[in-house]
C-alpha cells in the first residue's frame, strides 16, 4: 500500500459539513479530489479551510496531464514532499505536523517511519545493483539520496 493511501484529510467531518456533502477521508481518492478541488466545493469552504485546500491544489495537483487529479501526478509530488522535508532533517512526527499546518493533513507517524524506511531500503537496493552493473553515476547518486534520508 502506498504512503498516499494512508495520508487522511485533517478535519473531515468539519469540512464535509460545509460542503454538506459525504466524501472520503483519505487525501487522495478519486473522490476526495474531486469535490474538494471543484470550484463549487472550495466556494463552501470557510476561509482558513480554502486557503489549505488551495495551497494543495497548487502544489500538487498542477500538471498538464490529461487525466488531472487522477493522473499519479499529485501522488509522485507528495512523496517527494514527504521525502524533502525528512532530507531537511524532520522525523516522521515532525512531518507528520508540517503537513498538518500546510495543507491540513494527517497520517500516522508509524506509517511515515515505514515509508522512509522503505525509501532507505530501496536506495540501498538501487545502489547495490548499480554496483553491479557498473554505472558508478547512478550508485553515487543512489548513496546521496539515501544518505539525505537516514
Amino acid at each position: 500500500m502506498a504512503i498516499t493511501d494512508k495520508i487522511y484529510v485533517k478535519n473531515h467531518r468539519q469540512l464535509a459539513s460545509q460542503l454538506e456533502t459525504s466524501f472520503p477521508k483519505g487525501a487522495f481518492k478519486g473522490a476526495t479530489l474531486d469535490i474538494l478541488f471543484q470550484g463549487e466545493g472550495l466556494a463552501k469552504l470557510n476561509e482558513a479551510s480554502q486557503d489549505r485546500v488551495l495551497d494543495f491544489a497548487e502544489d500538487f495537483l498542477d500538471c498538464d496531464c490529461q487525466a488531472n487529479p487522477h493522473c499519479g501526478c499529485p501522488e509522485e509530488k507528495f512523496v517527494r514532499y514527504l521525502l524533502e522535508l525528512r532530507a531537511q532533517g524532520l522525523g516522521p512526527d515532525a512531518i507528520v505536523d508540517v503537513m498538518g499546518d500546510d495543507y491540513m493533513l494527517y497520517a500516522y507517524p508509524g506509517d511515515v517511519l515505514s515509508f522512509l524506511d522503505d525509501s532507505v531500503r530501496t536506495l540501498e537496493a538501487v545502489e547495490a545493483l548499480a554496483d553491479v552493473d557498473a554505472k558508478p553515476d547512478v550508485e553515487k547518486q543512489a548513496r546521496e539520496s539515501r544518505d539525505e534520508l537516514v
